[in-house]
C-alpha cells in the first residue's frame, strides 16, 4: 500500500531502493546490448564502427551515452522486420505507427514481451487508483496502432472488466457509459473534453455516472485541460505516456499525486537531451526524451529519440514509488504533429498528394478546434496544372486527395482550395504545418 492507502501494483519492483535497482539496470542492459551485437545488423555496425565491445565497454550506466542516438528514421528504413533481435518465428504479434513516415515503423512482441507489457500497463492503471473492481472502457484505436490492446490487455490483467469500445461514436459511447455502469475510461484528453460537450447536448448529468477515472494519453495537455476534464466529469484524470516503437502504453504514467509520469525504469532507461546538440539536461530543464528499452525481447531499441519534449523530475513522490517521473509532454522537437492521438508528418502528406496526378501540390496542413474538436484541414495553392475550370472535375480530383491521404493518416482532412501565393510563409517558403487551434472557438 502508499503511504495514502491506494495498492502498488508490484511494491517488491516499483520501490526498489536506488542502488539496487541501478545494478538491476546495468545487468539488463549489459543482456540487452548482447543481443542487439549478435542478432541486429543494425546496432552490430554500429559498434563496430566506434569500436564498442558490449562486453568490455560497459562497466556502468554512464557508458551508454557513447552510443550514438537511434531515429525515427532508423527503424522506419529497417521496414519491416531488419531490426527484430529474434526470429519471426519467435514473435507473436506485430504492431506498427500510423504510417506517417516512408515506411511505418514496425515493433514486434515475443510471448514474454507481451507479458511484460500486460503487466507494466496494469501497473500505470493500479498507480491512477483502479482495480479489479472496475469497469474500464478504452476509447483508443484496436489494431496495428498499440494503444487500445496495450490497454486492453493490462486491464485485463490488472482484473478489471473491460469494454472495448474502440475509437468514436461519441453518443454511443456515452450510453455504453450509462447502461455498462463504466467505471475508467480511457481515451484521449481532447476526446475526453468531447465526450463532456456531448453530455451537454445530450442532457446528460456525469454525476448520475459511475465514472470516477479518467486516464489520459496520446496527445500533449495542461493542468488547465486536466481540471476542466475533472469538473465536467467529476472524475480523477492521470497522465500516461507510450510510444509503439519503444512498447506501447506502460512506459511511465501518473499516480494520484499527479505529479509527473513514474517510469518504469526496471525496464526502460530514460534520458532527456538537448533536441540540438544531444548533450544530457539537467533535471527540471525542458528536453528531448530518449529511451533505452531493457526487457524487449523481440524489438529492442538503443538510445531512441522519441521526439517528445518533457522534464525529468527527481524529487520523491508522497506515493512511495522509487521511480523517477517525467513530466506531461510539453510538445514535439521534430516535424510531427500530433492530431486527434495520431502522429503526422506533414511532408509525408505532400508525398500522399503527389501521387494523385504526379506534381506535388503547393499545399500547408492546418490544424484548427472547434469547441474541443480538433480538424485537420489542407489547403493546396489552386494552379492551372491541376485545377480545372469545370467544378465536377475539381470536386472529383477534391475527393480523391481527400480519401488517399484519409487511408494514409486514418483522419478524415478537409481539403480547402486557396490563392496562388496566399498560404502563410516564412522567410519565402510555406509553412509545412499552421496550428489554429488557439485561434478559434
Amino acid at each position: 500500500m502508499t503511504p495514502d492507502g491506494v495498492s502498488i501494483w508490484e511494491p517488491e519492483k516499483e520501490c526498489l531502493g536506488i542502488e539496487e535497482l541501478r545494478q538491476l539496470q546495468l545487468e539488463r542492459l549489459q543482456a540487452t546490448l548482447n543481443r542487439v551485437d549478435r542478432n541486429v545488423a543494425f546496432y552490430r555496425r554500429i559498434f563496430r564502427d566506434i569500436g564498442f565491445v558490449p562486453e568490455n565497454d560497459l562497466a556502468e550506466l554512464e557508458d551508454l551515452k557513447r552510443l550514438p542516438f537511434t531515429t525515427r528514421e532508423d527503424v522506419s528504413n529497417s521496414y519491416p522486420y531488419e531490426m527484430f533481435a529474434v526470429p519471426l518465428r519467435e514473435v507473436v504479434r506485430v504492431h506498427s505507427s500510423s504510417g506517417t513516415s516512408v515506411n511505418p515503423r514496425v515493433v514486434g512482441y515475443t510471448k514474454r514481451d507481451l507479458k511484460n507489457w500486460a503487466q507494466l500497463v496494469a501497473r500505470i492503471l493500479a498507480s491512477a487508483g483502479l482495480t479489479h473492481d472496475d469497469v474500464i472502457q478504452v476509447t483508443f484505436a484496436y489494431g496495428l496502432l498499440t494503444g487500445g490492446l496495450g490497454i486492453h490487455y493490462g486491464a485485463e490483467r490488472l482484473g478489471a472488466s473491460v469494454l472495448p469500445t474502440s475509437v468514436g461514436r461519441t453518443e454511443r459511447q456515452i450510453k455504453i457509459m450509462q447502461d455498462f455502469r463504466t467505471t475508467a475510461l480511457v481515451c484521449t484528453p481532447s476526446y475526453a473534453l468531447i465526450i463532456a460537450d456531448k453530455m451537454d447536448e445530450l442532457g446528460v448529468d456525469p454525476k448520475r455516472l459511475s465514472l470516477r477515472h479518467a486516464v489520459c494519453a496520446g496527445e500533449p495537455w495542461t493542468e488547465e485541460m486536466r481540471r476542466e476534464i475533472q469538473e465536467r466529469l467529476f472524475v480523477t484524470a492521470t497522465d500516461n505516456y507510450g510510444i509503439s516503437e519503444v512498447m506501447g502504453p506502460g512506459v511511465a504514467g501518473e499516480c494520484l499525486h499527479q505529479k509527473g509520469m513514474h517510469v518504469q525504469e526496471d525496464h526502460f532507461l530514460v534520458e532527456i537531451v538537448d533536441p540540438v546538440t544531444g548533450k544530457s539536461c539537467d533535471p527540471g530543464e525542458l528536453g528531448e526524451l530518449v529511451i533505452t528499452t531493457l526487457t524487449k525481447e523481440a524489438f529492442p531499441v538503443i538510445r531512441y529519440r522519441t521526439g517528445d519534449l518533457c522534464r525529468l523530475l527527481t524529487e520523491s513522490c508522497p506515493c512511495g514509488r522509487t521511480f523517477r517521473r517525467i513530466s506531461r509532454i510539453e510538445g514535439r522537437c521534430d516535424d510531427v504533429v500530433v492530431i486527434k492521438g495520431i502522429n503526422i508528418i506533414p511532408e509525408r502528406i505532400g508525398d500522399v498528394l503527389e501521387q494523385v496526378k504526379g506534381e506535388r501540390p503547393t499545399y500547408q496542413v492546418v490544424v484548427t478546434r472547434r469547441g474541443n474538436l480538433d480538424q485537420l484541414e489542407i489547403w493546396i495553392e489552386v494552379t492551372e496544372q491541376l485545377f480545372f475550370d469545370k467544378m465536377r472535375e475539381q470536386r472529383t480530383l477534391v475527393d480523391e486527395m481527400r480519401q488517399k491521404v484519409a487511408n494514409f493518416i486514418g483522419i478524415v482532412p478537409r481539403i480547402k482550395l486557396v490563392e496562388r501565393g496566399s498560404l502563410e510563409r516564412s522567410n519565402g517558403k510555406v509553412k509545412p504545418f499552421v496550428d489554429h487551434r488557439r485561434k478559434t472557438t
